[in-house]
């Protein structure tokens, strides 16, 4: 067991030595925060990542949980063109458990023994948002990236800290917006530091060999399984009951379930329609 060990980390080294003091960016959520050991098993190859040279930031959703906590204290979802409508209540729920979701992930590095700092995107003018609306129409404290300032996120990779980021901006009136499309303006930011010799293949073999790292120290890593269409069409066919039932927090679980498995549904004057990712 050792010997592999060692002869994974040996063929590993050059793809190492060479993204050393990299940055990634880590998209998490889904599926992967609710079941608990699958959550360890994600943190712990993040804290990997850290411990053989990497600058990893996470940034997190935590939609299922939302959904949940808005069921619970009783307020009803709005759809616009299939959109989600966050009005200033929603918002200060969805902040309260971004936040609470965020310190639980902290906690998780921390135990592992990496020191991690969690912030959200108002933290430090991180994330500076302008108003999202769908086909014209308000969507409420929803908002699309302006600008980011990484200074906050450069001060502590640079101190050696693991930053968790919950995607919460703020507009330049100061108002809190969700900003989940934070995560793919920090992954071009990530990308933006790599050098242009860094080609898709090499990074592709890259993360093999770290999955390979992972899956031989014991660790699991989340594989995506091939959904069937019938199954595709079973479950959106169900999205569409908890809809007209008004179960909305089972209507989005049924849609992180799908995204979670490579696949993006849109909702359209005609249907629903879906493709794979």
């Amino acid at each position: 067991m050792y010997l592999d060990k060692a002869n994974v980390l040996i063929e590993a080294l050059p793809y190492i030595q060479r993204f050393n003091r990299k940055i990634i960016v880590i998209k998490y959520g889904g599926s992967a925060m609710v079941d608990e050991e699958l959550k360890r098993n994600v943190i712990q190859d993040v804290v990997l990542l850290k411990l053989v040279g990497f600058k990893p930031i996470i940034v997190h959703g935590g939609g299922k949980e939302i959904s949940r906590w808005v069921g619970k204290v009783g307020m009803e979802p709005k759809f616009v063109n299939g959109l989600r409508v966050t009005d200033a209540d929603t918002m200060e729920v969805a902040e309260m458990v971004l936040n609470k979701v965020n310190k639980e992930l902290v906690t998780m590095i921390q135990s592992l023994g990496v020191n991690a700092v969690g912030i959200s995107g108002k933290d430090g003018g991180l994330l500076n948002v302008e108003k999202k609306l769908s086909k014209g129409e308000d969507i409420g404290f929803v908002g699309n990236i302006k600008n980011v300032n990484p200074k906050v996120l450069y001060d502590l990779l640079e101190n050696d800290f693991l930053p968790v980021v919950c995607p919460v901006g703020m507009d330049d009136d100061f108002n809190t917006a969700d900003a989940i499309s934070a995560i793919f303006e920090l992954v071009k930011l990530a990308n933006s530091n790599s050098s242009s010799d860094n080609s898709k293949e090499y990074i592709d073999t890259l993360m093999k060999k770290i999955t390979t790292l992972t899956d031989i120290l014991g660790l699991k890593t989340d594989k995506k399984e091939e959904m069937l269409d019938e199954d595709i069409e079973a479950l959106i066919a169900e999205r569409q009951q908890a809809r007209k039932d008004k179960n909305f927090a089972r209507a989005d679980e049924i849609r992180d379930e799908l995204l979670a498995k490579g696949i993006v549904l849109k909702d359209t004057r005609e249907g629903v329609k879906w493709k794979r990712i």
